[in-house]
């Protein structure tokens, strides 16, 4: 139980542990070193303090996180890449939102928990470990039971994963390309493929593969998201390979098709256009050839 108090002093030990990191920040696999314990900030823009663009009960998300009451999402503001086709540019480049307090984050979750939303949903949290840490153990102590859902864009540390080990019960990383040169041109996130892949298998050792309840509620496991890109610039083939091969064909994958070019994709040629139907049915073979079986709808 997440109440006790043997849980609580060990998530008050992985706290200082994160506080320690933010003091010459390595929290994700950028290392830019910077004090943000004193406000500095390096990459993410982020200090001492989280920010949050907005948060409710969401139902775009995974019909597994939806429900009936819908997920409850936190979105932070800035994250730790730069992809050229962020839907979300407004809040994850240019800033939207607000600054929060560990108490004002944990008065959000315990909110959320009070509509009846079925998660907590974390939105773009890689960058913000260590303030989600210190917010939730307000929160637990306050009685917020319901599972916690870190929705990443995949570029996290292996170190700073593990101490979320046991906190953490839905991992929903999004694998947005199958080599580390798209990563860097698309998104300004060096050996993205090689950092994500580590990250996913600690992921899944944490978590295991995606389990529900009774009512198809996700309560605990791993779901994978890969967004198609045109002319197959995520490398669709070398993901799904991946997550049959060293992850499980059990995997839960929503492989998506919604992607346009928006914010500064107009500028890459080959990012201009959306993709074609042809394009997403050959991405869900692959995965299906490669023996995933539980691909998601939203």
């Amino acid at each position: 139980m997440k109440q006790d108090k043997k849980f609580l002093k060990e998530l008050s030990e992985r706290l200082e542990m994160a506080l320690e990191i933010l003091s010459n920040c390595e929290l994700c696999p950028r290392k830019c070193h910077v004090n943000r314990l004193k406000s500095d900030k390096g990459f993410c823009k982020t200090g001492r303090n989280a920010a949050v663009s907005s948060y409710g009960p969401h139902f775009g998300e995974e019909k597994v996180l939806v429900g009936r009451f819908g997920s409850g999402t936190i979105f932070f503001t800035h994250c730790n890449m730069s992809c050229v086709f962020c839907q979300n540019y407004d809040i994850s480049q240019l800033g939207k939102g607000n600054e929060v307090s560990a108490q004002e984050l944990a008065d959000i979750m315990l909110e959320l928990q009070g509509t009846g939303c079925h998660n907590i949903n974390l939105v773009s949290p890689t960058h913000c470990v260590a303030q989600i840490l210190e917010a939730l153990l307000i929160a637990f102590e306050e009685g917020l039971k319901i599972p916690i859902v870190y929705n990443t864009g995949g570029y996290d540390s292996v170190d700073t994963l593990k101490l979320l080990d046991g906190i953490v019960d839905i991992y929903m990383p999004d694998i947005k390309y199958g080599d580390d040169e798209a990563g860097m041109r698309y998104s300004i996130a060096p050996n993205y493929f090689s950092v994500a892949k580590k990250a996913v298998k600690e992921m899944h050792r944490q978590v295991g593969d995606l389990k529900t309840d009774d009512s198809g509620i996700a309560v605990k496991g791993l779901l994978a998201r890969h967004l198609v890109l045109p002319g197959d610039l995520a490398g669709t083939e070398k993901v799904m390979e991946f997550l049959a091969t060293e992850i499980s064909t059990e995997t839960f994958v929503n492989i998506m098709d919604q992607y346009r070019p928006l914010y500064m994709a107009r500028q890459y040629p080959e990012l201009s256009r959306s993709i074609n139907r042809a394009e997403f049915q050959r991405a869900v073979k692959i995965a299906q050839r490669y023996g995933i079986r539980r691909i998601c709808e939203r």
